[in-house]
């Protein structure tokens, strides 16, 4: 399998940022992840790290526990899964930067998103956060440092006036950050590497690189999550990084949480093409450049946006991402041996439309997410909208005068009342299928964005109904 030769390294990317499973669900996962294929996982711990001291506002209400963490660490190492921490270093850092504590660390007073470079005290919350992570991991090899995304860089008070002089510009801000970043992480702790996403280094001269000193301290991790990827560029993106003085770079791909903000169901045929695109980069890519791969599985596209697909959901998507990745391709035999780790009898990758139910961890959540997604708001839909005697005789006007026909309300109240009753006994279900995955609060901000506009109409109309008919007697 010559194709796979340079991803020997498959991180499986667990976004905590957003419906962080609980501890029990993530043990039940990772030896599912082994199986199909993975070899580490990617944490970003982001609100849910139990920082303490100073750092103690960081942590969320559902933040995992300290003793949860070693136990699951220490099942990814009995599981031979390598583990790479994530913690966002100077973009994305909202879950700092919002509280009152931290906010005078703003690159921009009004946005909680990007860390001020120019202040000493930005760099010190910076390693406080690295030590606090790194207590708990004592034997990794790689730290990931984040550095996506760093918007509205260099339009602070103090950048402008830093850049006013002659030499400076944006760049070089960017990378004298990252530069200290690492700097600081080679002092305190010379065996780990720091890895970086690759966004803010992709438009900078190879000369500025190449001067920056970054390249030595530094492994960039090339991201993209475009089906139709541009291997070519990609190719030549590679061979840039290694000119700057890059030793070695990784990639990062998709399996979910990158089609949509708010998207529910996860498109599987999408993610498994951006994988394939990945494999003809690796085929093109010197073996002893390339150290791996992150499999990113988003789970907000910040830490203030909605939730996208649910890690349960996604399973099926990652499972056939994993298996491509180890057998460099996509075949029946391929899909066949998907459809039997997750014990799903057909796996669709071109519609949304899995839905029978398989035996993996979580499996209920995507047969009811699936149920919820495709007909909750349609059947509402189609009740309210255009079933002609509730557009004809029982509008909102009627409903608000309370004015019905007695022979109309035959016609569909018996209709709204099946219905109400099919889906308030479905959002049940999905209701304790969520809660021994999720906390409350995941299972509270799901239901609120996906299910209670369309069950309230509906509950609605079947109570406007009910008084409708007391005032005719």
């Amino acid at each position: 399998v010559m194709a796979a030769g340079g991803l020997r390294q498959r991180l499986v990317h667990l976004d905590l940022k957003g419906a962080p499973p609980r501890a029990a669900y993530l043990r039940q996962v990772l030896p599912l992840l082994r199986t199909l294929g993975a070899t580490g996982l990617l944490l970003e711990y982001e609100d849910t790290f139990p920082y303490t001291g100073p750092l103690e506002p960081l942590r969320a209400p559902h933040a995992y526990s300290r003793q949860e963490l070693q136990e699951l660490l220490g099942l990814a190492k009995e599981q031979g899964l390598e583990v790479v921490p994530l913690v966002q270093s100077f973009g994305h850092m909202e879950f700092v930067l919002k509280h009152k504590e931290f906010a005078h660390l703003r690159e921009v007073r009004m946005f909680p998103n990007a860390l001020n470079p120019h202040k000493e005290e930005s760099r010190a919350l910076v390693k406080a956060m690295i030590d606090h992570v790194m207590a708990l991991h004592k034997d990794v090899k790689w730290f990931h440092i984040g550095c996506d995304e760093v918007y509205y860089l260099g339009e602070g008070e103090e950048s402008k006036q830093w850049l006013q002089q002659q030499e400076n510009t944006p760049e070089k801000l960017c990378l004298s950050h990252i530069k200290a970043v690492a700097s600081c992480m080679a002092l305190s702790y010379p065996t780990v590497t720091p890895i970086v996403w690759d966004d803010m280094l992709r438009g900078i001269s190879e000369e500025t690189l190449a001067g920056s000193g970054v390249p030595q301290l530094v492994q960039p991790m090339i991201w993209d999550y475009a089906a139709d990827l541009d291997v070519e560029s990609k190719v030549l993106l590679v061979e840039k990084y290694r000119r700057c003085g890059f030793s070695k770079v990784w990639f990062a791909s998709a399996f979910k949480g990158a089609t949509g903000v708010n998207q529910s169901l996860t498109l599987i045929g999408h993610h498994l093409q951006n994988h394939l695109q990945w494999l003809k980069v690796a085929s093109s890519t010197p073996t002893d450049v390339l150290q791996g791969i992150a499999l990113t599985g988003w789970q907000r596209y910040d830490h203030f946006s909605v939730l996208c697909e649910l890690f349960p959901v996604a399973i099926p998507s990652l499972a056939g991402c994993l298996q491509a990745l180890e057998n460099g391709g996509y075949s029946e035999t391929v899909k066949e041996n998907v459809e039997k780790l997750l014990g799903m009898p057909n796996l669709e990758i071109d519609t949304f439309m899995s839905t029978s139910l398989g035996t993996f961890p979580g499996s209920t959540i995507l047969s009811l997410v699936t149920q919820v997604s495709f007909y909750l708001k349609s059947s509402v839909d189609e009740l309210l909208e255009r079933n002609r005697y509730v557009t004809g005789w029982f509008s909102p006007y009627h409903r608000k005068r309370k004015i019905i026909h007695p022979i109309i309300m035959h016609h569909f109240q018996p209709d709204a009342i099946s219905l109400l009753s099919k889906w308030n006994a479905v959002v049940q279900d999905l209701q304790v299928a969520m809660e021994q995955v999720f906390h409350n609060s995941t299972v509270e901000e799901w239901m609120e964005e996906n299910v209670h506009p369309s069950l309230q109409k509906l509950q609605q109309v079947v109570d406007d109904l009910d008084e409708a008919i007391k005032a005719q007697t």
